[in-house]
């Protein structure tokens, strides 16, 4: 019962049982308490410590019990002390904390560009992000392209995100569709959607961004190398614009859990189909195509070759005069 206040249960015992009796021995002790002598004298320094017995007066070398009401509040008003100390080292560690950060911040002024921060570096993009999640307040919009995300971006995202789902904070997170044949990061947003996160795909996607409450962006400095470093922002007007991107790119993209791909009542194309013909009729190769599109060079071709079969098309660029007679460019 007294443990809270550092009396664990054989101290608390043999008080107990010199209150009753405080003219009995360490004999006395050890027989009515069914102890060895070592834990009772233990116990009995121990209580001599938390000034639960004093010297006795009367009896040079024994001592006596303090009564309950004097020995607990004494107790407790040590551990008042105690706590009122620890909160002001408490206090003082957050002003020191306070001068660290800014002095830290100070360092860092070689990266700050005109109206943002450049983050170079894996490293540093971590870091903003976590810091950014750990302020989160009400949503967080992302737009995640290339298709099947590597098990190291999947792995540093995880505890980001799980973090701020459980604090109820809105995630919105748009993949593309070819997401949805990759295990690994098929299995991350199902995992998301889980926690309350909301996930949709969509063929094609604008470059990556997260936007932070509708205040702070962070987007890749070159949307073809994210590994070149990143630019987080808070200026209203790009803010602004890259958060009705989001919405715009929202509003077409496929949930989660429905079919990304119907097809068109018209030409049975998906929209998967129809954005491949689109950007091979602009002149983009198997590879830009397939990186557009977050697919192998492997699938393009596959695909094309099952379009043009069904275009009677000997060449792509007969299969592209075919599509744009039958109005499916």
């Amino acid at each position: 019962m007294l443990e809270l206040l550092g009396v664990d249960t054989t101290a608390e015992a043999v008080y107990r049982e010199m209150l009753a009796d405080p003219e009995g021995g360490v004999a006395e002790l050890c027989e009515r308490l069914h102890l060895p002598e070592p834990a009772v004298r233990a116990a009995l320094d121990r209580l001599a410590d938390l000034t639960l017995l004093r010297a006795s007066r009367e009896r040079p070398g024994a001592l006596w019990p303090v009564s309950p009401e004097r020995g607990l509040e004494l107790l407790l008003r040590r551990q008042e002390e105690e706590l009122a100390r620890r909160q002001q080292e408490l206090a003082v560690s957050k002003a020191a904390v306070a001068r660290a950060v800014a002095e830290y911040a100070t360092l860092r002024s070689a990266t700050l560009v005109d109206g943002g921060e450049r983050l170079v570096g894996l490293d540093a993009i971590q870091a903003k992000l976590e810091t950014l999640t750990a302020r989160l307040a009400t949503e967080c919009l992302g737009v995640m392209p290339g298709g099947a995300q590597s098990g190291a971006s999947l792995a540093a995202s995880r505890p980001l995100d799980e973090d701020a789902l459980r604090r109820g904070v809105s995630l919105r997170t748009i993949y593309q569709d070819s997401v949805r044949n990759d295990p690994e990061t098929f299995a991350y947003t199902q995992w998301m959607t889980g926690l309350g996160g909301r996930v949709r795909t969509a063929p094609v996607l604008p470059p990556r961004m997260l936007v932070f409450d509708g205040t702070t962006a962070v987007v890749p400095i070159d949307p073809e190398n994210t590994r070149a470093g990143a630019l987080c922002t808070e200026e209203p007007g790009i803010v602004a614009s890259l958060v009705a991107l989001f919405e715009q790119t929202w509003e077409t993209a496929a949930p989660l859990g429905g079919d990304p791909r119907p097809e068109d009542a018209g030409t049975g194309l998906s929209p998967g189909e129809r954005e491949l013909l689109r950007l091979l009729s602009t002149g983009l190769t198997d590879d830009a195509a397939a990186k557009r599109l977050g697919v192998s060079v492997r699938t393009v071709r596959r695909q094309m070759a099952a379009l043009m079969e069904r275009l009677d098309a000997a060449s792509r660029f007969e299969a592209g005069l075919k599509a744009s007679q039958r109005g499916w460019l």
